[in-house]
């Protein structure tokens, strides 16, 4: 569903394609290298996160874009392979001038929704940083519980060592 242009969470959900990493690559590089929501190594090339990033088959990355600009990006898929791959899981980023606007929740619900789509019996986030709150509200909104908390985790640039929720939203 595409919304008014400048309304909250407005834009329109596609699949990324390797033209579209110009755009993405920016925000990932600055959210990475805030060091407080990803455990991705700091100092990646493009080339390096673009790999991480850009999510093949069976999975798929998409952008939410408005008058042609990227605003934020997911990618999504099955959580582990083989006898795990009936459990999904997804990544997000927003551009840090689009956070505020929706952008988040409405690609979090368009993942949730895919997920349904192909089939997965849940989702699973293995790492989402505890004083990540925005995000931990958000997928508490959706259904997501904490299952547990890996305790000290991740090096948070400024707080430090703190811990990393597991988080899951059964799709039955």
């Amino acid at each position: 569903m595409t919304r008014r242009p400048g309304t909250p969470g407005s834009g329109t959900i596609r699949p990324a394609t390797e033209d579209d990493w110009p755009a993405i690559w920016p925000f990932w590089r600055e959210i990475v290298e805030a060091g407080e929501t990803y455990a991705y190594p700091l100092g990646a090339t493009s080339e390096q996160a673009r790999g991480w990033w850009l999510e093949p088959a069976p999975g798929e990355t998409v952008v939410l874009e408005e008058d042609g600009v990227v605003l934020g990006s997911a990618k999504m898929g099955p959580n582990r392979p083989g006898r795990g791959a009936h459990v999904g899981t997804a990544s997000f980023m927003v551009a840090p001038q689009a956070r505020g606007r929706g952008v988040g929740r409405r690609l979090a619900e368009h993942v949730v929704q895919w997920h349904r789509d192909q089939g997965y019996r849940a989702i699973q986030f293995n790492a989402v940083v505890e004083t990540n709150t925005g995000a931990v509200a958000l997928w508490r909104s959706l259904g997501f519980r904490i299952v547990g908390t890996v305790p000290e985790a991740f090096d948070s640039r400024s707080q430090g060592l703190v811990g990393l929720h597991v988080m899951h939203l059964p799709l039955g």
